[in-house]
């Protein structure tokens, strides 16, 4: 089943079981989809599908740390049920021991020597990790192996 199928029938589901909070976020998700596929007039594949989740879970992080530094504790709550909906579409996460080997095995195919390189990695790795990994944190231990 596809991804767009999956998060459609997920939306049936949460409105047959009354569930405000799931749908809400569902139906954002869905609309966050359709209007991607209208600006671009094309169909989204899964592969774009996670790409779009990926951004939207990018945003409920920053409005999370925002919300937190301004104690509102409440509306940080919400964004954090937001991620963990919006979680449960993505492929299964990568450990932090296989994201360090498949960037030993980048920095060894890029023959990256220093911090220089560092966009040569990122743009090799990012499409080994697409989804299944906080792409923040891959640029962090890209930073500490290569500095």
């Amino acid at each position: 089943m596809s991804l767009k199928l999956q998060i459609s029938e997920d939306m049936k589901n949460a409105m047959r079981a009354k569930d405000s909070a799931r749908l809400g976020t569902i139906r954002l998700l869905q609309a966050a989809i359709k209007q991607r596929e209208v600006d671009e007039r094309i169909e989204l594949d899964d592969s774009a599908v996670i790409a779009v989740i990926e951004k939207m879970l990018k945003q409920r992080r920053d409005s999370i740390a925002a919300y937190e530094s301004a104690n509102r504790n409440d509306l940080a709550d919400i964004e954090k049920f937001e991620v963990t909906v919006l979680q449960t579409y993505l492929p299964q996460q990568l450990t932090e021991d296989e994201i360090k080997q498949i960037l030993e095995t980048v920095v060894t195919e890029t023959a990256a020597s220093g911090i220089k390189d560092m966009s040569k990695v990122m743009a090799a790795i990012k499409p080994l990790v697409a989804g299944r990994a906080d792409m923040g944190k891959i640029s962090g231990l890209i930073k500490t192996r290569l500095g």
